[in-house]
């Protein structure tokens, strides 16, 4: 569907917007998503976009809604597994599990087949199914060692899988697996392991320390203290003064009465 020119370029400059905060300001993102819904709701794009905004602040029936809509307009499947994590996250592995096995699954490319590999192994264990997880894992993908953008969650979802079975030693192995193919940092595979071999981690700085170029707090002398340090200086020095008039005055007054004597 075309749009005028001006509309278009409005709902583009919002469609930036949610690509540019998804990750950092959700909310804010799906504000600028249903800015763009309302301006365009029959482009399947921005669908899609509000459907990842309402996903990416848990609003999972939300997102469910608009990637169905994308998906009638488009007919395309790559949206499938994303559609089964909402059912998940609506508190239905069942149903995501069904669609694991629908004809929709085939069509997917590589990425498409290992994401729902992943969904259906997450519902597997909502369901408590731990085993049947591991087993759905277990797949050419994860023992391959060639490396691709979806390696390093699937190598972590296999090892935290491992591990909820109380089988450390192979976890261990796989989370280190998944560090080795994590290249940006996709997961937390480097602190799991560290928590595996008892390793915390504490702030270098103790307390009581300041970090370098920190600027120094003010001396105790300069705070209110100080001030009354100062005010009782000054009084002290009210009174020598005091007292050293009070002694120029004896002064006159005896100088006044030897005078009169003399006389």
């Amino acid at each position: 569907m075309s749009l005028p020119k001006t509309l278009a370029e409005d709902v583009a400059r919002n469609l930036v917007m949610v690509a540019r905060l998804i990750d950092e300001d959700p909310e804010q993102a799906y504000a600028y998503s249903r800015i763009a819904l309302r301006l365009a709701s029959r482009v399947a794009a921005v669908r899609e976009a509000a459907g990842f905004a309402a996903y990416a602040t848990q609003k999972y029936s939300e997102a469910l809604a608009e990637f169905r809509a994308s998906r009638r307009m488009t007919g395309s499947v790559d949206l499938w597994p994303v559609m089964a994590d909402c059912e998940r996250g609506l508190g239905r592995p069942e149903r995501a599990m069904a669609m694991a096995g629908e004809p929709e699954v085939q069509k997917l490319d590589k990425a498409g087949q290992v994401e729902m590999r992943l969904v259906a192994a997450g519902a597997r264990r909502d369901m408590g199914q731990i085993d049947a997880a591991i087993v759905t894992l277990q797949s050419p993908e994860l023992a391959s060692s060639a490396v691709h953008s979806w390696t390093p969650r699937l190598r972590y979802a296999y090892a935290d899988a491992l591990l909820e079975a109380g089988r450390e030693d192979e976890a261990r192995e796989w989370f280190g697996k998944a560090l080795e193919a994590d290249k940006d940092g996709a997961t937390d595979a480097s602190d799991r392991l560290a928590e595996l071999d008892g390793v915390e981690f504490v702030d270098a700085l103790g307390e009581d320390d300041e970090p370098a170029g920190a600027p120094a707090e003010a001396d105790e002398q300069d705070g209110p203290d100080a001030d009354a340090d100062v005010e009782d200086a000054d009084d002290e020095e009210d009174d020598e003064d005091d007292e050293d008039q009070d002694d120029e005055d004896d002064d006159v007054q005896g100088d006044d009465v030897d005078g009169s004597t003399k006389a």
